[in-house]
């Protein structure tokens, strides 16, 4: 026998009252401090350099080996 959907509504919202009721702390969550503004250092600006070299690396190499230079 399939349980039914009502059984199913009862058993997650049942324990989540009873909770609600005995422990109200619990469901009244504590603000937390704002996070402070992110600042660089340059690390972003570093790792992106450096990703703009390995690709230009990496064309001029496909480039260098794609090139018919065998018949010279």
């Amino acid at each position: 026998m399939a349980p039914s959907k009502f059984s199913f509504g009862v058993l997650t919202i049942l324990p989540a009252l009873i909770l609600t009721l005995i422990m109200p702390s619990a469901v009244h969550a504590q603000s937390l401090a704002p996070t402070p503004a992110p600042t660089s250092d340059g690390t972003a600006i570093d790792q992106g350099i450096a990703y703009v070299l390995m690709f230009l690396a990496l064309a001029l190499t496909y480039l260098i080996h794609s090139a018919d230079l065998s018949s010279f």
